[in-house]
């Protein structure tokens, strides 16, 4: 019933036609207790940095379609979970349900020593985000600090002498990446770039945007922590008779798939998001079948459209 064993073909054909005969079914949740897993596996999502964040954002839902693919090409389920942390103990209790094999979080919001705190003892996690040698996790994700500098090295190649960023304030990931933007610039442009904190939804960052633009700020340049970031601001913009690029280059990052039909397409800073997700996938089986394994940084790279 299970296509394991040493049976021969003919026979085990012989047992699942009589089985579908009488309509007997292979009992998965019997089976897996007795071998002693459930065959899930968790993605929680903690959201204690922007609550109002939702699945149906572009990235997350991007990234949780690949783990689900990758997840069932090794045989698992997968079993989503919206966090919003209220304790800091809400891993821990997760982690001794028992509900599920293994579990790979979303990005690591402000829950660093939740995270560290459950490595301790948990082995069957690893976590999507930046890379921190402190961290006592592993960890899949891009270099957002490389990825900043390539955005500040283009718009400075257009010729941009007045800088904003638009970002989240307290995501490590939009940390790095507004660093490395700056690190990427002169002395003389870094210390005049305006750092703008939005939201994460395209409402809240849209409405952040209009309201900057609506006091009469002009950039010619400007890098968003994100494509949802990037597309809020090119509305914003164009809504207060602002033209892109002409007028103000906009560099995204992510290059989630709605990048390339904006209006206008939005040059952007990928990072492989379904490269990302299988080596999410194989580090956590790694991890299960008792293997050790090294946090892995994936290199972003400029895709040039035409907001910059």
């Amino acid at each position: 019933m299970t296509g394991k064993g040493t049976l021969n073909q003919q026979t085990r054909d012989r047992i699942r036609a009589l089985a579908a005969e009488h309509g007997f079914r292979l009992n998965v949740a019997a089976q897996n207790l007795r071998l002693g897993r459930t065959g899930a596996i968790a993605v929680l999502l903690p959201l204690g940095h922007e609550r109002a964040q939702h699945l149906s954002d572009p990235f997350l839902s991007t990234m949780i379609g690949h783990l689900a693919d990758a997840l069932s090409d090794k045989g698992y389920d997968l079993l989503l979970s919206r966090v919003l942390p209220e304790e800091d103990h809400w891993l821990e209790e997760f982690v001794v349900s028992g509900r599920v094999d293994g579990i790979i979080v979303i990005g690591q919001s402000d829950q660093n020593d939740v995270l560290n705190r459950a490595a301790t003892h948990y082995r069957s996690m690893v976590v999507w985000g930046a890379y921190d040698p402190d961290n006592m996790y592993t960890t899949v994700g891009s270099d957002n600090f490389a990825g900043g500098m390539m955005a500040a090295r283009h718009l400075l190649q257009r010729g941009c002498k007045t800088m904003a960023w638009f970002g989240h304030g307290d995501a490590p990931e939009f940390q790095a990446r507004k660093t490395g933007f700056l690190a990427g610039l002169p002395d003389e442009l870094r210390k005049n770039v305006e750092i703008i904190p939005i939201p994460i939804t395209p409402e809240g960052s849209h409405a952040a945007a209009q309201a900057y633009f609506t006091l009469g700020h002009r950039p010619d340049g400007v890098f968003a922590a994100s494509d949802v970031a990037a597309m809020s601001v090119c509305a914003a913009a164009t809504q207060n008779g602002i033209s892109i690029p002409d007028d103000m280059a906009v560099v995204g990052f992510d290059d989630i798939l709605l990048a390339r039909y904006a209006s206008p397409p939005l040059t952007t800073v990928r990072q492989d998001i379904e490269s990302g997700a299988r080596m999410l996938v194989d580090l956590l089986t790694r991890r299960m079948a008792g293997g050790d394994t090294q946090s892995v940084q994936f290199a972003p790279r400029l895709i040039v459209r035409e907001s910059a």
